[in-house]
């Protein structure tokens, strides 16, 4: 194995520095200096539930794969060959495990306050190390298909992937990340396999630590366990999509005390430039504080006039392959608060936005980005999240702060034309 390189990287800004190795491996590791209490790790993988066409670079064959697989793999994983419990080894060092899979991602993480090094060696010890027999992919069958039904009857999860069947016709965003009982049974541990080979690689994961660790001890930890992956290059393929949405609206009946919505503005109009990804991301998040916070004319109207409770929330996403914003909440009239949410688009549209405005919300947003830093689990698992879109997280805080009132005003009115309007709703049950 080549030597590991080590690099600091600072943001005088911020006050903030870590320290990337670029491990013998192929794997990057990045360690946070925090003295905090808890010390946080997540070792991840650029691999989520939309990434089910897929080749090696130089190979002719594209591999398509059942929906639902990158977290069913999530699940196996835990599984090893000896029969041990992943969970009850981790219990031994007293720390506290869990995974996720995501659209485009899935990381398995463990907190602890004593027993990092063991707790390390665990994580990587398991990741590692696959075991997956026709027997026990049939039994995890059983178990992930009755979380599934079990999810049919979550109202917020059922808003939330209607509004993705109603935003996209072709992208493999708008399918639940945990497939559907069908397609998972379309899985077997030749599939499993095949997927862990191509996505496990080293040089297409990271490991991110924040706490009161020492940088050699990753280091000898990752030495330990780590062997050498080959270098690859991933080709992902995703059909195309039109700029307009699929369905302008998607409704649902179920055991909810007060109808719910989902309101979608779908983007299509993503940059290949990750900083550009990041400067767009950063001007949205500045631009829904302006429009839909609590101190919005919007807000209060709807509030004052009973059309909306203090739950009202707002979000744009985005990665480099889907994007879009949402304006969510209860109301005892979806319809009338969406008609509402276009009309007062429109009208800043026509009548501009105000400059003091936008520099106490471009203030909020910073403010939230900084309170990000005290918290070894929030900066492990944001700096996974840019590192995994070509960014750094210290980039954020140079991107907010050049961005201009100008930038704010293009975003209005580019973001919010009428065919990239979608709603679903969710009903009480007569």
């Amino acid at each position: 194995m080549t030597k590991n390189n080590k690099v600091i990287k600072e943001n005088k800004l911020l006050g903030e520095s870590y320290t990337k190795i670029c491990h013998s491996s192929g794997l990057d590791i990045y360690v946070f200096p925090k003295k905090l209490t808890t010390t946080f790790a997540v070792f991840g993988t650029k691999y989520g539930s939309i990434d089910n066409k897929f080749r090696l670079k130089g190979e002719e064959k594209i591999t398509e794969v059942p929906n639902g697989i990158a977290h069913f793999l999530e699940h196996k994983l835990f599984d090893n060959e000896d029969g041990t419990d992943t969970f009850s080894r981790y219990a031994e060092t007293g720390a506290n495990a869990n995974a996720f899979t995501s659209f485009d991602k899935t990381a398995y993480l463990f907190s602890c306050t004593e027993n990092f090094k063991e707790s390390l060696e665990i994580l990587l010890d398991f990741v590692m190390k696959p075991y997956f027999t026709d027997k026990n992919v049939q039994k995890e069958q059983g178990i992930i298909g009755q979380e599934i039904k079990m999810g049919e009857d979550n109202p917020a999860r059922a808003l939330f992937f209607n509004l993705m069947e109603a935003l996209y016709e072709k992208h493999p965003v708008r399918i639940s990340i945990a497939g559907t009982v069908d397609s998972i049974a379309k899985i077997d541990a030749e599939l499993l396999y095949k997927c862990y080979n191509m996505f496990y690689n080293l040089r297409n994961m990271v490991l991110c630590i924040c706490g009161d660790v020492d940088v050699e001890t990753v280091i000898s930890v990752a030495d330990s366990i780590l062997a050498q992956s080959p270098e690859i290059e991933i080709e992902r393929f995703f059909d195309e999509e039109k700029d307009c949405v699929y369905k302008n609206e998607i409704t649902a009946k179920m055991q909810v005390a007060k109808p719910l919505f989902d309101i979608g503005i779908k983007d299509n109009r993503i940059s290949v430039d990750p900083i550009e990804r990041l400067k767009k991301a950063a001007g949205m998040s500045v631009l829904n504080e302006m429009l839909f916070s609590k101190s919005s004319s919007l807000f209060n109207e709807l509030y004052d006039e009973g059309l909306i409770s203090g739950n009202f929330d707002y979000c744009y996403t985005v990665s480099s392959g889907f994007a879009f914003n949402e304006i969510s909440g209860e109301s005892s009239d979806p319809q009338k608060v969406y008609a509402r949410v276009r009309e007062y688009i429109a009208e800043m549209q026509k009548n501009g936005l105000d400059r003091a405005v936008y520099d106490r919300c471009k203030k909020v947003i910073f403010a939230d980005f900084i309170k990000t830093f005290d918290s070894t689990e929030e900066i492990a698992c944001e700096l996974m999240s840019y590192i995994f879109e070509d960014c750094d997280m210290f980039d954020y805080a140079d991107v907010i702060k050049d961005l201009t009132f100008e930038d704010i005003e293009e975003l209005l009115a580019t973001m919010f034309d009428d065919s990239f309007f979608a709603i679903s709703t969710v009903y009480p049950l007569d």
